[in-house]
């Protein structure tokens, strides 16, 4: 009894009919947004001018303020509403008022855009030209959670949110710049993303009034009924498989260029040679390196194409420039060049030998600290450790020997007995004959 309390509890939660409006308040709310003239024609015309100048200064600032005052939710809510309820003279309405709207959107950026002294393509432009399946998720959340708030008594501020992530104005201002400037590259992109917000908002307002159980106003047979829903099937089913493609290629580009940027940080000193920069073309694969120093090799390109496998990029063309040449700087005399190899080698060598110092330094605090608390372990009256590993010189010897030395810090008197145990324990556990052992 108490498991079906709490389910009942948790679905009356999230249930849409306690804060549901009125159906007719619902449907002059959607009526009434749907058309556009007078004042909802001069703000979508203010919205596209605000968001094509934001676009055509990469203000990312500006663009959101076009979005919060754009009108275009209210004919495409209500397509979806008027689908869901069967209600086609409010879905030709709607349908006309939309075609309107994007039509003088349209009008309105191309004429911006051709009119601008600004031309160059910038980010926030690019980004409106590729459209994924994320696109799809952030349309049909988005309209859900507008069709939501419009149902609601308690309307709040989701409206304008929704207007913000669902992102309708940029992409149509995006397609005005591709016609302005003749470049129909940026416009089937755009309008195929503005067509996947269009879509599924759309598709989010029929869900939600299915749902809801919006009442039906006209007469309608069941035969219309399956012919609409296949109509909705394919509309999906269009729209919907090219994201798919889009998004699975969007996932290869990140990964490709996370490859190449671990790849890069590997290959960036070669044998005295070091890259200078690099260019990545993400569509066609290529990774141009430029490197800096003596003139490479085809062994040390070999060697780096090998490492392009470890990083998932054998199919990819790996192209190589020469930089600053340090043999073209000395006029191909090869004994200054060789002379620069030789210092540059010793400097290497110099690199390495203090890696291997401190390599050895540390190797040692730890084989001190380690050998500390055995052997505490084994004789508590040891309090404390000095571990140092150094050399013996002496008149009888031709070159010192390595000694290990300990001295060790006693809380209590420790047994001769024990002293030789311990001495002969070190000898064993350092692998050598050679320790010096001091108590005190």
């Amino acid at each position: 009894m108490k498991q079906v309390l709490l389910i009942r509890k948790i679905i009356e939660y999230f249930s849409l009919e306690n804060e549901k409006d009125d159906y007719d308040r619902i449907h002059e709310t959607i009526s009434k947004d749907i058309i556009f003239k007078g004042t909802n024609l001069w703000i979508l015309i203010f919205a596209i001018i605000v968001a094509s100048v934001g676009l055509n200064m990469n203000s990312t600032a500006v663009i959101i303020g076009a979005m919060l005052i754009s009108p275009l939710m209210g004919p495409i809510n209500g397509m979806g509403y008027s689908i869901a309820t069967y209600n086609f003279p409010l879905f030709r309405k709607s349908l006309k008022n939309f075609a309107f709207a994007v039509g003088t959107s349209l009008v309105a950026s191309m004429t911006y855009f051709a009119l601008s002294p600004i031309s160059t393509a910038h980010s926030e432009l690019l980004a409106r030209t590729s459209p994924t399946i994320y696109d799809v998720l952030i349309a049909l959340f988005g309209g859900l959670a507008g069709i939501v708030a419009i149902t609601s008594k308690q309307k709040g501020n989701v409206i304008p949110g929704v207007a913000i992530a669902t992102a309708l104005m940029p992409p149509l201002c995006t397609a005005g710049y591709g016609l302005a400037t003749g470049q129909f590259y940026f416009f089937f992109g755009a309008f195929y993303l503005f067509t996947i917000n269009t879509v599924f908002i759309a598709i989010s307002s029929v869900a939600i009034s299915q749902i809801l159980k919006f009442p039906i106003r006209t007469i309608v047979d069941e035969k219309q009924k399956k012919k609409i829903n296949r109509w909705i099937s394919f509309v999906i089913a269009l729209i919907f498989i090219p994201s798919v493609y889009f998004g699975y290629k969007l996932v290869k580009d990140e990964q490709f260029n996370e490859n190449v940027t671990m790849f890069i940080s590997n290959v960036s000193i070669v044998e005295g040679n070091y890259l200078l920069k690099h260019e990545v073309d993400v569509k066609k694969r290529q990774v141009r390196l430029v490197y800096g120093g003596t003139s490479m090799d085809e062994q040390q390109k070999e060697m780096i194409l090998s490492k392009a496998s470890d990083f998932n990029l054998e199919k990819s063309s790996i192209q190589f420039q020469q930089g600053l040449a340090f043999d073209n700087i000395f006029g191909h005399n090869f004994s200054e060049m060789d002379n620069l190899k030789s210092e540059l080698r010793k400097f290497q060598s110099i690199v390495i030998e203090r890696d291997q110092k401190i390599d050895s330094i540390q190797k040692s605090r730890m084989l001190g600290e380690q050998t500390f608390s055995e052997i505490k372990a084994l004789y508590p009256e040891i309090s404390s450790c000095i571990y140092s590993d150094t050399y013996l010189f002496h008149d009888t010897l031709k070159k010192p020997k390595d000694v290990k030395v300990f001295l060790f810090a006693l809380k209590s008197e420790i047994s001769n007995d024990n002293k030789a145990k311990i001495k002969k324990w070190l000898q064993s556990r350092h692998k050598s004959d050679y320790i010096k052992v001091i108590y005190e």
